[in-house]
C-alpha cells in the first residue's frame, strides 16, 4: 500500500467516482471520497451511480456532481441497454476525466466498469479486482477476499484509495442536512403534535431486498412493547414504493404512531433520523445516514454480507444467527428468513432501552470494524 501520492496521480484533478450500487453503498465510500478531497486538493469529483445513489449526492458535501446511470452489470428493475450505455460513454469522455476510481463490494467484479471508462479515454483507473485486468486498470489492487469478507465496506474503500496515497483523518461517514430540509420536518412534526426538540423514535421497517425486512408481525408487537415502555411519539417512515406493505403498521398503530411512509425526500429523512432519540432498521440505508448523522440505532441485520455493519455510531446489531449466513442474497434461499424471523421483539426492546440508557453519557461515535460471524 502506497504511503505517499503516486506519481501518475498528482496532476490529477477530474476524478469519476464509481458506486453503481444504491444509497447506503455511496454513503459507505463517502470516507474514501473525502480521502480524494484532501490528499488532492481543487480536484473536482464526479459520482458515476445508480439513480437512488445519485439521490443522495446532494447531501455529501464532498462531491461536485453526479450522473446516474442503471447498469445493466447490476441489479435494477428497467437496465439501460445498448444505447444508453453508448451514450454514458459519450457522457463521460465529454467531461474529459483524469482518473477513475471505481468502488466494488468483494463480491462484484469492476471490470464492466473498468471498461466504460476505458471507453470514455479516462486515463487512470483504479480498482480492486480478483482476476487479471491487464490494460482495463492502470491501478489494480489483487482481491484477497475471495471466500469471505474481512473488512467492513468503509474499511476496504480506504483501503482502496490509499493504494494511490490518499487518506484522510476523518472516516466518518458523511451527510449534510439541507437547512430547508430540516425545517420542514420540524413542521412536519409540529403539525402532527410531535415537539422536534423532545425525544421521539423513527422505525423504519423497510428495506429494497426481502431478504433484509424484518417481519410486519414482529413489528407491530414491537410498536405496543416501546409504546408501553418510553412513551416517546413513534414515527415511521419508508419508500413511497413500501406504502402499500407497510400500511398495515399505520393501521394497526393510529394512536401510537405518526406515519411518514412515502411522505419525505432524502434530506428530510435525513433530519428526521438526525433529530431522533433512537432509529430502529435494518440493514438498509438509513441505518446509514443514522451513522453519518450520529443517530444512535438498532439494526436488525440480516445475515447476507457482514460487510456493512453501522460504522462509528453508538448501535447494538441484532441477528439469529444461522449457518447459512453471508448468503449475499436479496430473497432468502432456504426460505425460512431465520436470521430476523427468529428475533424476538422482546430482545430489540431490551436494546433500544440500553441505547437510550446510555445515550447521555455515550461518546458522539465509538469506531467498529466489520461485523465477525464465526
Amino acid at each position: 500500500m502506497s504511503t505517499r501520492l503516486s506519481r501518475p496521480w498528482q496532476s490529477v484533478r477530474r476524478i469519476l467516482c464509481v458506486r453503481l450500487d444504491s444509497l447506503g453503498d455511496v454513503l459507505m465510500c463517502t470516507p474514501a471520497i473525502r480521502a480524494l478531497r484532501h490528499t488532492l486538493p481543487g480536484c473536482r469529483l464526479t459520482l458515476l451511480t445508480s439513480p437512488s445513489g445519485a439521490a443522495v449526492a446532494p447531501c455529501i458535501p464532498e462531491l461536485d456532481a453526479a450522473i446516474a446511470y442503471r447498469a445493466p452489470w447490476m441489479k435494477h428493475a428497467e437496465p439501460a441497454g445498448t444505447e444508453a450505455l453508448q451514450e454514458c460513454a459519450t457522457q463521460l469522455a465529454a467531461q474529459r476525466f483524469d482518473a477513475a476510481v471505481i468502488f466494488t463490494t468483494y463480491s462484484q467484479s469492476p471490470l464492466p466498469a473498468a471498461m466504460l471508462c476505458h471507453l470514455a479515454g479516462i486515463p487512470l483507473r483504479l480498482a480492486s479486482c480478483r482476476e487479471n485486468p491487464y490494460q482495463l486498470l492502470t491501478d489494480w489492487v489483487p482481491e484477497r477476499e475471495l471466500e469471505r469478507a474481512s473488512r467492513h465496506e468503509v474499511q476496504r474503500q480506504l483501503d482502496l484509495v490509499a493504494h494511490v496515497g490518499c487518506a484522510t483523518s476523518d472516516t466518518t461517514l458523511s451527510f449534510a442536512v439541507p437547512a430547508a430540509d430540516a425545517s420542514r420536518v420540524g413542521t412536519k412534526l409540529e403539525d402532527a403534535g410531535i415537539d422536534p426538540a423532545a425525544p421521539y423514535l423513527v422505525l423504519h421497517a423497510g428495506a429494497s431486498a426481502a431478504s433484509r425486512r424484518y417481519p410486519l408481525r414482529h413489528w407491530l408487537v414491537l410498536i405496543g412493547m416501546l409504546r408501553r415502555q418510553f412513551g416517546y411519539p413513534i414515527v415511521l417512515t419508508g419508500d413511497r414504493g413500501e406504502a402499500d406493505a407497510l400500511r398495515p403498521l399505520a393501521e394497526a398503530w393510529k394512536a401510537a404512531t405518526h406515519s411518514l411512509i412515502g411522505k419525505l425526500e432524502l434530506g428530510e429523512l435525513g433530519a428526521l433520523i438526525r433529530g431522533s432519540s433512537l432509529l430502529i432498521t435494518g440493514n438498509t440505508g438509513p441505518a446509514h445516514i443514522a451513522a453519518a448523522v450520529g443517530t444512535p440505532l438498532v439494526d436488525l441485520y440480516a445475515l447476507t454480507n457482514p460487510q456493512h455493519t453501522p460504522w462509528r455510531v453508538a448501535h447494538r446489531l441484532l441477528f439469529h444467527d444461522v449457518s447459512c449466513r453471508n448468503c449475499l442474497r436479496s430473497s432468502c434461499p432456504q426460505g425460512h428468513h431465520a436470521c430476523l424471523d427468529s428475533l424476538a421483539p422482546r430482545t430489540v426492546l431490551e436494546a433500544a432501552v440500553e441505547l437510550l440508557a446510555a445515550a447521555p453519557q455515550r461518546p458522539a461515535r465509538t469506531d467498529d470494524g466489520a461485523l465477525a460471524f464465526p
